[in-house]
């Protein structure tokens, strides 16, 4: 027991350092997921409605899934604990968790793991348990346990942390009149009424029964219009890619030319392969050239195809890239880069439908859907002289401008989940998803390389990423600079603390303008170098670059301020290490 406590107590320190509120944006964060803060009686308020409404077991069900969600939530968390530390500290994640959200609090009487092994058992003490006191207080003493919530939420995260399914009973409930709850876990199979027990965590047959009318409706839809779905790479909802989309699908019907506009990355190639999907032409041939990408000198040729001996090296005769996609949709990437001499031949290709290999005096008919593409300014390069003008107005008949993805910020869920979804795949690995931070910076940040720079982040966070988890922030960018509001974190005391920052530059600020002394940021870097280190003076050292002598000279200086000053510390530094060798 005094083991427990003792783990408990380094568990609890640990997490409060990992709560942060972020007053400006209005975001209570526990490491890299969202919290959220509400009145414990509009919260027992719902539960009474949910009662009332669905009846009690069909409330107690529900409240046991949304629970064991939770649970599993949270499990999360302590798999990150656990791969440095015991799998007793790293388990003790999930009930200080309890205690710290204000659910319950949480002291383990006895516990018994072995992760390996897969063997359990636990008995729990709870303590001012939120849902049995508000039941008790709505409903009077009730027959059976009421904590439905709190049980679920332990079932959820014992069985993500075990990787097997582990069953908590409520043998006691302040529901029932007891003075505290308590309850016990052991493996599913070890109870006798595991059945009963497991029947709470299914879905009501009323939720089968939306499910499979959503299918239905999902079915019907696609067997009606499969044509006005969006292809797989092509995904967005906001005004603007809808605006662009729907002037794609007009075009598809048609024959004309058209001019695909947008910055670099933002998804040409992508459009254009969509259109000609869209079209008549999609069973021949897409043919795509990125100009920018071939030498001046061999422009034509690869365009327009050569003779045998047009020039030294012309061995064979060969088609170039109009005549490859013949009957299809020829897709000219960078448009702009394209030489003189090229454009003039290009312009005849348009007017006359034909063209003319190099070295060869004969006219080929071709039947060709040409879409161009250009992340430059067409007009100035005009101007400029560097532009046919009479092409760039046969090709600006039908513009489509492809917003940037920093004005689609409702597009990116939907890119992100897709390409979550593609990488996961093709590198064989099972991820849960995003962190809740790591939405919020998808969101924030500016992606100047568009949806190809989102992309490669999410594939980089799924390599990055362990098995089974969800894809942090550090993990989808290597530096992060966007600016982030400052975040407080939770003191020892339970308030919050504004000599926590997230940022190096927060930190810096708070020197500079007298939020903080140099004396306090030293004691937040020992103290924190010594929790890490579990109290060894050497490792703590070598995490700090420093010799043993010289952290034990500081942490003796510290606390000989400390006690000169009365017993308050210059800043956290407010416990007394046991310090190891």
């Amino acid at each position: 027991m005094t083991k427990l406590r003792s783990v408990g107590r380094s568990t609890s320190e640990d997490l409060r350092a990992r709560v942060h509120f972020c007053a400006e944006t209005g975001q209570i964060w526990l490491h890299e997921h969202r919290m959220l803060l509400v009145h414990a009686e509009a919260q027992a308020t719902l539960r009474k409605e949910l009662i009332d409404t669905l009846g009690m077991e069909r409330a107690r069900g529900l409240l046991t899934r949304m629970g064991y969600a939770a649970g599993v939530r949270d499990a999360e968390l302590a798999r990150t604990r656990a791969e440095d530390s015991t799998d007793l500290e790293a388990f003790m994640t999930g009930p200080q968790l309890h205690t710290l959200e204000g659910i319950v609090r949480a002291t383990p009487v006895k516990v018994e793991l072995d992760r390996h092994a897969g063997t359990f058992y636990a008995e729990i003490l709870w303590e001012n348990s939120w849902e049995g006191q508000w039941h008790r207080h709505h409903y009077g003493i009730h027959s059976e346990p009421v904590c439905w919530t709190q049980i679920g939420y332990a079932c959820g995260y014992t069985s993500a942390f075990m990787g097997r399914t582990i069953l908590y009973k409520e043998v006691e409930c302040t529901g029932m009149g007891h003075n505290n709850c308590r309850i016990i876990g052991k493996p599913a199979e070890e109870w006798d009424d595991a059945a009963e027990q497991m029947r709470y965590f299914n879905s009501e047959s009323i939720a089968d029964q939306l499910i499979d009318l959503q299918t239905q409706v999902v079915q019907l839809r696609s067997s009606i219009g499969d044509r006005d779905q969006l292809p797989q790479d092509v995904a967005g909802i906001s005004p603007g890619f809808r605006a662009a989309y729907d002037l794609l699908k007009q075009a598809a019907g048609s024959n004309i030319s058209v001019l695909l506009q947008g910055e670099t990355g933002v998804g040409k190639e992508v459009f254009a392969r969509s259109l000609h999907e869209l079209s008549s032409r999609s069973g021949k041939p897409f043919v795509a050239v990125n100009c920018a990408a071939i030498p001046h000198e061999l422009v034509e040729s690869e365009l327009f195809g050569v003779e045998k001996g047009a020039f030294t090296g012309a061995l064979v005769a060969r088609p170039g890239r109009f005549e490859r996609a013949d009957g299809g949709t020829l897709f000219l990437d960078e448009i702009g880069d394209l030489p003189a001499s090229a454009q003039a031949k290009l312009l005849r290709v348009l007017q006359e439908g034909e063209i003319e290999r190099l070295g060869d005096q004969k006219t080929r008919k071709i039947n060709v859907r040409l879409v161009a593409a250009t992340n430059a300014n067409l007009q100035d390069l005009v101007k400029a002289g560097r532009f046919r003008s009479d092409l760039y107005y046969r090709l600006n008949v039908y513009p489509i401008l492809i917003p940037p993805l920093r004005e689609r910020k409702q597009d990116i869920p939907l890119l992100a989940k897709h390409f979550l979804a593609r990488h996961t795949a093709i590198h064989g690995k099972k991820l849960r998803g995003f962190t809740d931070k790591a939405k919020r910076a998808l969101l924030a940040y500016p992606w100047p390389g568009n949806i190809r720079e989102l992309q490669n982040s999410v594939e980089r966070g799924v390599i990055l990423a362990p098995g089974g988890t969800r894809i942090e922030v550090n993990q989808l960018f290597m530096s992060c600079s966007e600016e982030q509001p400052p975040e407080f974190g939770l003191g020892n005391g339970g308030g919050l603390d504004v000599n926590r920052w997230e940022t190096g530059k927060d930190l810096r600020e708070a020197v500079f303008n007298g939020s903080l002394t140099l004396d306090q940021v030293e004691a937040m870097l020992l103290e924190t170098a010594v929790d890490k280190a579990r109290g060894n003076l050497s490792s703590a050292a070598r995490m700090l670059g420093i010799t043993r002598p010289q952290i034990a000279y500081r942490l003796k200086r510290l606390q000989e301020g400390t006690e000169a000053a009365g017993g308050s510390p210059p800043g956290p530094f407010d416990k007394t290490h046991t310090a190891s060798a």
